[in-house]
């Protein structure tokens, strides 16, 4: 529930903001009486605070104005709804975490170049799904060696060893979640021993943590 004081302390500043628009829209009280239809006297009333401003009364001037009534009244912005996400470098990877939550289901966006050496296979706990956004990806799993294309998903327990990255001399693009080993993000039925691969949508050929 809103403050009581608040909002009087808002419509309180709504004749000097309007008397300051006038100003500098270089428009006299005859003018915004002609344009609105509201009296001169009322429109000098809620310049100086004499009269309390109104809905019937702000909504015609704020369009002779031709300015959003919000400006007017002096509402509160909206926060900005973008999400600053802030890449980082992790081993040559350009890593952007897509979620700040300490526990629980975790995504990134990859992207990783070409990478020289031979793949450093590692295990970790949780289970994790990989959807390839551009380039080719080389996933080895096990004694599995696959290569996905733009468009498909693997998804495989992370305590088995497993490296990916590209499968050629082109940078590859992909998103990465990491959950828990009951949080599974089922793209189709899948056992934990081996990898799960398949199109996430097949038409879409064209529509990356390690």
């Amino acid at each position: 529930m809103q403050d009581p004081a608040a909002i009087n302390s808002v419509l309180d500043q709504v004749g000097a903001r309007l008397k300051k628009v006038r100003a500098h829209q270089k428009m006299t009280l005859t003018q915004l009486a002609a344009d609105t239809g509201i009296s001169k006297s009322t429109l000098s009333r809620l310049e100086t605070g004499q009269r309390k401003p109104s809905l019937e009364l702000l909504l015609p001037i704020a369009q002779a104005f031709q300015i959003p009534l919000e400006e007017l009244v002096g509402a509160p912005q909206v926060g900005d709804p973008r999400i600053r996400l802030k890449p980082r470098s992790r081993r040559g990877r350009i890593v952007v975490p897509l979620t700040n939550q300490a526990n629980g289901r975790h995504a990134w966006k990859v992207l990783i170049p070409p990478e020289p050496g031979e793949p450093e296979m590692r295990t970790h706990e949780g289970y994790e799904w990989l959807y390839v956004l551009t380039g080719k990806l080389r996933l080895i799993l096990g004694g599995r060696d696959i290569t996905l294309n733009a468009g498909e998903v693997a998804e495989f327990d992370t305590r088995i060893p497993h490296w990916f990255g590209p499968a050629d001399n082109q940078p590859v693009e992909i998103l990465s979640l990491l959950s828990g080993h009951r949080e599974h993000m089922h793209v189709r039925t899948v056992t934990t021993s081996k990898v799960k691969r398949t199109e996430a949508s097949r038409p879409a050929r064209r529509p990356s943590r390690e």
